[in-house]
């Protein structure tokens, strides 16, 4: 129990509430730094799955071919927009090493380590606030158009089962019979038991907010627009005002890049915008999230309705939302859930903080102690967000983190000539 530590956690988001949650827990004094009031934008509109199964980075060998197909179809599942196109060659390049064969190993191993904990972090969690019924462990369905399709994935289910992770092949019949809801599009799939559940995003966030605020979280709805450590202190400074505290967590997800540039750390951070359609009462039931592996989007089931979610999108902060995305993934949905044509359903759009390996940034900041990054998730803010606000908190009281977080330095994004070169073997060089 550390009772004088003053932490100020900046991002209201699902990590930066788990993040508090846990230091709450060892016993610090917390005050919550985001622009939103509520905050939280990204994690309110996820699918709402806890991805443990998800282990591969999203660049992965071979995905290059594709990407030309994808980045021509104005709706397909991948686009950039042509403004940002030149500012995010350095990720894209960062990108496309994490996708070589050799590569592949280290990542998934690090994703291992870090989900192998989640479902259990993230379940005593909402226990512990009093949020137990809100969490299952379901399991999810991918299916796929052609079993072609299927085999051409070995490469990820095989990884997946070196992992631990349990991978049961299923034909069309035994597909549809798990979900009826499904039409005759759907050749084959995987399931995936280990996957988990929450009945709704928002429902958590704002059942976590306030429990934190019942246990005495001081919540700021403030700016913070640089961060300067001293020798005793760092300072967030709003646009009225410099803050004091011991220790700062960086959590603020797509724009915690922005915060880094008084720091002298350099990350590879960019927002990959992702949309989703909610269907209230939908005419369909579903009984665990199921992925489109062929089309790149999800179907859930919660307790507001049927969200269907999926695309990424290039664009930087700034740019509108295209939100002919969220129509689009009616009409694909329809295609394998024939009870819903003619649907319609809430739009929602946001901002995922993606790195081209698709590894989090956990850890201290190389420039100074006092400060701690913990973004990046991607997909996986969610599923990840518990287990890392327990190793947040590790890091604030001294002790040793409970898996290996080199693989989720900032120091992996050092440039060539930086002294960080020699205290990391994961290095990206630009």
């Amino acid at each position: 129990m550390v009772p004088s530590k003053k932490v100020a956690v900046v991002g209201a988001g699902i990590v930066g509430l788990s993040v508090a949650y846990a230091l709450v827990r060892m016993g610090a004094s917390v005050t919550v730094i985001d622009r939103d009031a509520d905050g939280g934008n990204a994690s309110s509109g996820n699918a709402g799955g806890v991805a443990v199964t998800e282990v591969m980075p999203a660049s992965i060998p071979g995905l290059w071919k594709k990407v030309p197909g994808w980045l021509l179809d104005p709706l397909g599942p991948l686009a950039v927009r042509p403004g940002h196109a030149v500012r995010l060659l350095p990720w894209l390049a960062a990108f496309a090493r994490a996708g070589r064969s050799e590569a592949l190993p280290r990542i998934s191993g690090a994703l291992a380590s870090i989900n192998e904990h989640a479902y259990d972090d993230l379940a005593a969690l909402l226990r512990d606030i009093g949020m137990a019924q809100h969490i299952s462990r379901t399991g999810a369905l991918t299916v796929y158009e052609k079993p072609d399709g299927l085999a051409r994935d070995r490469l990820e289910w095989e990884t997946k089962r070196g992992c631990g992770i349990e991978v049961i092949e299923l034909s069309g019949s035994e597909v549809r019979e798990l979900e009826p809801a499904l039409g005759t599009l759907a050749a084959c799939g995987v399931l995936t038991p280990q996957w988990g559940q929450i009945s709704d995003p928002k429902v958590i966030l704002d059942g976590l907010r306030a429990w934190l605020i019942s246990q005495g979280v001081t919540f700021l709805c403030e700016n913070v627009e640089r961060i300067i450590p001293e020798q005793t202190w760092v300072v967030a400074h709003t646009a009225s005002r410099g803050l004091q505290f011991e220790t700062l967590v960086i959590a603020a997800g797509a724009w915690s890049a922005q915060l880094l540039a008084y720091l002298g750390d350099r990350v590879l951070l960019e927002s990959e915008r992702g949309y989703n359609t909610t269907i209230q009462d939908a005419p369909v039931t579903l009984r665990r999230e199921i992925i489109f592996a062929d089309r790149k989007f999800v179907a859930t089931p919660l307790s507001s309705g049927l969200r269907l979610g999926g695309a990424a999108e290039f664009g930087g902060l700034s740019a509108k939302p295209n939100m002919k995305r969220c129509q689009t993934l009616l009409t694909l949905a329809a295609k394998y859930l024939p009870g819903i044509k003619g649907c319609t359903g809430s739009e929602w759009s946001g901002h995922r903080p993606a790195t081209p390996d698709s590894l989090p940034v956990i850890g201290r900041s190389y420039r100074s102690s006092r400060v701690i990054y913990a973004f990046g998730h991607g997909h996986l803010g969610l599923t990840q967000a518990a287990t890392t606000g327990k190793l947040v908190s590790q890091l604030v009281s001294g002790l040793a983190p409970s898996i290996d977080l080199a693989p989720f330095s900032a120091n992996r994004f050092a440039i060539q000539g930086d002294p960080r070169l020699n205290d990391s073997p994961y290095v990206f060089l630009h």
